[in-house]
């Protein structure tokens, strides 16, 4: 191979608990994935099959400070259950899709909510509006048995905005791989976030975030001015 003409770029990666660190391939997003969000934001949990979208794997940050983004005024906070994956594949089975998981962790899908409604109505792609720098916040990653049920929250400066319970998912987790794998081959290093409750709502620079899923490690970010 000829030699890089650039530095390559880092290597993005999650914080595990009990120590070592989830580099990031890919990172997949599903779209109201709960019944109540999706009828609030227009849709039909009953006949809508799932889709998809992506943020770039740098998106992905654990820290404790998070700045605004440029260019929005309505930036939002969606809570989500993420699964981390060992291993992928095309195609996969719903019943062996589980087996591919490293564990998971709680997330944010922070969205500029203004630009997703410009898009929205022109018809254009999501990008602006989901893959910016910093748009998805994670907590560290729990290896092992991925929850299926338990309580998922999200407060802002300690007022609860989001609370609901992953049995609430229209498509499980395992659907959700398998249905993910008819689209892209899927590897180890990839994170999938899998929906969020009703609630989403508007949050300024000076807030504090903090959201919890079931027993995972809770996450925890305020969102600092540029």
């Amino acid at each position: 191979m000829s030699r890089y003409v650039i530095d390559p770029p880092p290597v993005v990666a999650i914080p595990v608990e009990g120590g070592g660190a989830f580099p990031v391939r890919r990172i997949y997003c599903v779209g109201r994935n709960y019944a109540d969000h999706a009828r609030e934001m227009g849709g039909d949990p009953d006949r809508e099959a799932p889709f998809f979208f992506s943020k770039p794997r740098d998106a992905a940050v654990c820290a404790d400070e998070i700045p605004y983004p440029p260019a929005t005024r309505d930036l939002h906070h969606e809570v989500e259950l993420v699964l981390a994956l060992k291993s992928g594949g095309a195609d996969i089975p719903v019943e062996q899709a589980m087996a591919h998981v490293y564990g998971a962790a709680v997330g944010v899908d922070l969205t500029r909510r203004d630009l997703q409604a410009q898009a929205k109505k022109a018809g254009r792609p999501w990008t602006t509006a989901k893959g910016f720098d910093g748009s998805a916040p994670m907590g560290p990653i729990r290896p092992g048995a991925v929850p299926e049920r338990g309580e998922v929250t999200l407060s802002v400066d300690g007022e609860t905005r989001q609370a609901g319970d992953l049995d609430q998912m229209v498509w499980r987790s395992g659907e959700i791989i398998a249905h993910l794998s008819r689209l892209f081959r899927l590897e180890a290093g990839d994170l999938v976030f899998t929906g969020t409750p009703a609630g989403v709502g508007a949050v300024e620079a000076g807030q504090k975030i903090e959201a919890r899923i079931a027993d995972l490690p809770p996450l925890a970010f305020t969102l600092s001015a540029r």
